[in-house]
């Protein structure tokens, strides 16, 4: 890592979510403690106080305009910016500080901000879960990615809801200062190092529709309940007490997904929980139902763009040793 100081803004302004403001003060602030070093200054577009969302009163350090060059800008989101306007004192802040940044992030709905910028214009990008449709009608020059946790595009960076702001901002430290540094911070602030962007905001239930029919929800909750079990198409079918052909006709008309999938996707998820967990690879990719290391290799790759070993060495500092 460079010894040179690396100078943040993070932008506040009223109606700003609050969480999104503390939480990339907390990572850097805490960055500093376990040896990088980040110069983090509070400010706003007329350097004047905030209200926040909550009600809390925000006392920024400068003015939008009175700092010079910066290495990464910060915006955080509101709960106001999908439905309104982005303030055209905001706007401009927001363009003339990007313009002096090596590189711009955005947490939750500050990628509206962004947006309203046309900084996201031709870029991936991402937001809250239930924004990301609008964002998508709003700006169709972005290419949103409504299930994924942060996403870079070159210099930019969003990410989605509040708490995934922690995750983008954990890997701005990685890449600032290291790995081991990261994980110490991730440590403190007893979060995960830090979860991959591509990873869904969700869990698979969380984001399932709940089945109309019960013999449907029958099947999903055997699933969940232990996902290395026999689920093939006829034992699904079997339980459900009707033909393979009109399972998957209800898994696609009620899931969205084919019942292949979605025991493949529970799987991914039950296999995640065991390398946090701190299982070896192969027993992971075997009490998950996966089977054998390469079939968790090439899910995992699919679903999450990484391998089991890599994700489990982010977590391998964080969790028990491997049995």
């Amino acid at each position: 890592m460079s010894r040179a100081s690396r100078s943040v803004a993070v932008l506040a302004y009223d109606g700003v979510r609050l969480l999104d403001v503390t939480a990339p003060l907390e990572v850097f602030a805490t960055a500093n403690e376990c040896g990088a070093r980040y110069d983090v200054t509070l400010c706003s577009p007329d350097g004047a106080p905030v209200t926040a969302a909550t009600g809390t009163r925000l006392l920024p350090e400068a003015a939008a305009a009175d700092l010079g060059r910066v290495h990464t800008l910060i915006v955080p989101g509101s709960p106001t910016l999908p439905t309104a306007p982005v303030p055209e004192q905001l706007r401009a802040a927001t363009t003339a500080l990007a313009g002096r940044a090596r590189r711009v992030a955005s947490v939750c709905t500050g990628a509206f901000v962004l947006a309203g910028a046309g900084m996201l214009d031709g870029r991936r990008a991402t937001t809250h879960w239930r924004h990301t449709g609008l964002l998508a009608r709003a700006h169709p020059r972005i290419a949103v990615e409504p299930d994924s946790i942060y996403v870079r595009d070159g210099r930019v960076l969003t990410s989605a809801g509040v708490s995934a702001g922690i995750d983008l901002c954990l890997a701005l430290v990685e890449e600032d200062a290291g790995p081991e540094v990261a994980r110490e911070v991730a440590r403190d602030l007893v979060v995960f190092l830090q979860r991959p962007g591509g990873q869904s905001q969700f869990s698979v239930p969380a984001r399932t529709p709940r089945p109309r029919h019960d013999v449907l929800r029958t099947v999903l909750d055997a699933i969940h309940a232990d996902p290395a079990a026999d689920h093939s198409a006829p034992a699904l079918a079997a339980r459900a007490g009707v033909s393979t052909r009109h399972l998957a006709r209800l898994f696609t008309d009620q899931v969205g997904d084919t019942p292949a999938m979605y025991v493949e996707a529970v799987r991914c998820e039950a296999a995640q929980a065991l390398l946090e967990a701190g299982e070896a690879v192969s027993a992971a990719a075997r009490r998950s139902g996966l089977g054998s290391d390469e079939s968790l290799r090439r899910a995992f790759l699919r679903r999450f763009g990484i391998t089991p070993s890599a994700y489990r060495a982010r977590f391998a500092t964080a969790v028990p040793a491997a049995r």
